[in-house]
């Protein structure tokens, strides 16, 4: 997985921006994998591992009339939590997980669950809604992988509309 995070972080150093990371079931194994990354510094600013559902509200700004209606495992969630850390740490992109890692079902959710969102400068936003399969690490560990997989995507994206904006639309 170094690769993937390793693949965001120059994207991001090419680009002068900058990153922050909310956690809910992934416990810090998204900041883990892009600090694993020789020179992570120069773009990645920090993380937020709001695990328990009042830190998603008080820390990363999460609606709580939400969170009492939905619960935490939610879609709209994770783009608040992304939204959040990107503001809460005042980074150019924020990306968030959240959902059910096991072993019992939350939220009315069942086990593999997991929802990854990307926010960004522009009013970029992005979400995934995962069903995963396997124990509880292998869980983990595809939030991980898909979370900086969605990232990826959206700086690919992002940097064709400004190339396509910078040549006059062509």
């Amino acid at each position: 997985m170094t690769s993937a995070a390793a693949g965001v972080l120059a994207l991001l150093g090419e680009r002068g921006e900058s990153l922050a990371v909310a956690e809910s079931l992934t416990g810090g194994l998204v900041a883990a994998e892009l600090t694993s990354v020789p020179g992570a510094s120069r773009s990645f600013r920090g993380s937020v591992t709001a695990y328990a559902t009042p830190l998603k509200r008080d820390v990363l700004g999460v609606d709580g009339g939400l969170l009492a209606e939905r619960g935490a495992v939610d879609p709209e969630v994770a783009r608040q939590m992304a939204a959040g850390v990107r503001r809460v740490l005042g980074a150019d992109w924020g990306v968030a997980t959240t959902g059910v890692a096991g072993p019992d079902p939350q939220d009315g959710r069942a086990v593999g669950t997991v929802y990854v969102a990307v926010a960004g400068p522009d009013g970029a936003e992005n979400v995934a809604e995962l069903r995963l399969n396997g124990g509880r690490a292998d869980i983990r560990r595809e939030s991980v992988r898909s979370a900086l997989t969605l990232l990826s995507m959206e700086l690919s994206r992002n940097a064709r509309a400004q190339d396509t904006e910078q040549n006059g639309g062509n």
